[in-house]
């Protein structure tokens, strides 16, 4: 079994740190190598038995998946922040594979619309299919751009002091354009009226896990322009992006400890000085603490509520909830990419194109007739699979569920939940690979292993609620709280991770430069000296990729 970090031994720690980050998602991770880059001894604290949150992969059967990322966009392109980012925290160590130009395949019913890479390619595609439209796409494609170009100052708030940044937060409405605090509904009826356009232009909604008219337009912007430029995949899956990120931690004589749950922060006069462990009590003390356990696990399990209610942050959380949950299955099947003919294309599949109104019937009657099912590649999508498991491939296929559907079983342990609820899965699961066989139905007799994961397997691996897997849902509402900020009321203590800016490896990623800068206080612009340095454009320009940047 694939594991990245070190198994927790309290004489492998030290009595203190510089600083203590709970929970090794991406977000935490690149807090705590930023740290460490500036000479910090950072202890990283994960309650799993592998390092790197949902970058983390998990084998069975003989094969390997990754657990959350299906691909990530613009890291292709050496300029981009994303990319300056990884290449500052893995010390240049973390490679990426191109996936193909169409890089994501919308069905919509029997239709089928291509996503290709590079803004004048999606246009023209687009225009293929709704020619009378071409304003219409022209403009949102603009728009989508003007969004993302504006980010950067959007989120400016988080890397204040809390008391600055939060009133920016609060003015926030009056510095943007409107359609910052609309759907994406609203937005998109406002450039067409086109049912079908609409529901094409938000195909990818399973990214951020919420419809149209449920999602603040800002979050879809983010998407889409994030992955207008076409998607890539790490080389050697995902557990390089963990295994390249742990060594700069180490090197600073930090630590990345695995089945070191936290069971409570520790703070004395209002200010957090380290961290009690579920497993004997144990003590370990630092400078400042992070969480990277999510908004809502943090205040409500971490915090002592004698710490947490009178600050009101249990009262905060009342405002947001948390996010969509998932069933997916990890299938194994004999044969390479190539013999099996599998593609480095996402598959997006939908019943109809009004994602609002699939979505209301799937809720109004909870049954197996999914609004959204996502299918992924991983095997074809990394270049350097057939080194380490030839002769076979793997799919994962993703679908919106209900923790409701999971209640009889909560409280159970993990692989020991009876008949009933593997009877449960294996009808789930023949769904969604019959849905996988109508368009590859060549795998079919290639089947050689599969699972099926629930919200009860991501709520007992990753310490979520009710197995959510984008934090907090990012409603318009979501974006109106002013009062999230990497800096807490309680002295020293810190969040990051995507709760802090959004869901996603680049959202958490960006949480985790934010955190860190604002840690620092006045020296947070050593955070941003690295991540400038992090591109040589002497070995790439931009200009070259003047058509698809």
């Amino acid at each position: 079994m694939k594991r990245t970090g070190t198994r927790f031994r309290a004489n492998k720690a030290l009595s203190h740190y510089d600083t203590i980050v709970i929970g090794s998602g991406v977000g935490g991770l690149c807090t705590a190598a930023l740290l460490a880059k500036l000479g910090q001894k950072v202890c990283v604290l994960e309650q799993h038995y592998t390092a790197g949150g949902y970058t983390h992969v998990y084998e069975r059967g003989g094969y390997e998946w990754d657990v959350g990322v299906h691909y990530i966009g613009e890291v292709h392109k050496p300029w981009s922040v994303i990319r300056r980012v990884f290449d500052v925290i893995t010390d240049g160590q973390l490679e990426w594979a191109e996936m193909d130009q169409h890089y994501d395949h919308i069905v919509i019913g029997d239709e089928a619309f291509p996503y290709l890479a590079g803004r004048d390619a999606f246009k023209a595609e687009m225009k293929k299919h709704f020619p009378e439209e071409a304003t219409a796409i022209d403009r949102y494609v603009e728009l989508i751009s003007e969004v993302s170009s504006k980010i950067p100052k959007f989120f400016a708030g988080q890397a204040l002091p809390r008391s600055i940044g939060t009133l920016y937060n609060k003015l926030r409405r009056h510095l943007f354009p409107a359609y910052f605090f609309k759907s994406t509904r609203e937005v998109l009826e406002g450039l067409t009226k086109n049912e079908r356009l609409i529901g094409v232009l938000t195909a990818q909604w399973g990214d951020y896990g919420l419809p149209p008219a449920q999602a603040a337009f800002v979050m879809h912007a983010m998407v889409a322009k994030h992955y207008i430029t076409g998607g890539n995949y790490p080389v050697g899956g995902s557990i390089r992006i963990a295994e390249t990120i742990i060594p700069v931690i180490e090197a600073a004589g930090g630590h990345v400890f695995t089945y070191a749950g936290v069971e409570q922060v520790l703070i004395k006069d209002n200010t957090a000085y380290g961290v009690r462990l579920v497993k004997d009590g144990h003590e370990i003390t630092a400078d400042k603490v992070v969480s990277c356990a999510g908004l809502l696990p943090t205040y409500e399990k971490l915090l002592p509520k004698s710490v947490s209610a009178p600050l009101g942050l249990l009262r905060d959380l009342e405002d947001v909830q948390p996010s969509a949950s998932h069933v997916c299955i990890y299938a194994g099947f004999k044969g390479d990419a190539h013999s099996l003919k599998l593609p480095k294309t996402n598959y997006w599949l939908y019943p109809e194109f009004n994602h609002d109104l699939s979505v209301k019937r799937f809720m109004d009657s909870p049954g197996l007739d999914f609004p959204m099912i996502y299918i992924s590649f991983p095997s074809a999508k990394d270049p350097d699979w057939n080194r380490r498991y030839p002769k076979k491939s793997t799919v994962e296929i993703v679908a919106p569920s209900f923790p409701q559907w999971f209640e009889q079983w909560k409280g159970s342990t993990w692989n020991k939940r009876g008949e009933d609820y593997e009877a449960f899965k294996e009808k789930i699961s023949q769904v969604l690979l019959e849905a996988l066989y109508k368009h590859h139905p060549q795998l079919r007799e290639a089947l050689d292993y599969y699972e099926l994961s629930t919200p009860l397997s991501t709520e007992w691996f990753q310490w979520n609620q009710v197995g959510e897997i984008y934090g907090i849902e990012h409603t318009v509402k979501r974006f109106e709280q002013h009062w999230i900020h990497p800096q807490t009321p309680i002295k020293n203590f810190y969040l990051t991770g995507s709760d802090v800016v959004t869901a996603g490896v680049g959202g958490a990623l960006m949480g985790g430069v934010l955190c860190a800068a604002r840690m620092l206080g006045w020296k947070g612009f050593k955070i941003k000296q690295l991540i400038a340095e992090a591109y040589q454009p002497n070995k790439t320009s931009p200009a070259a990729d003047a058509q698809t940047a």
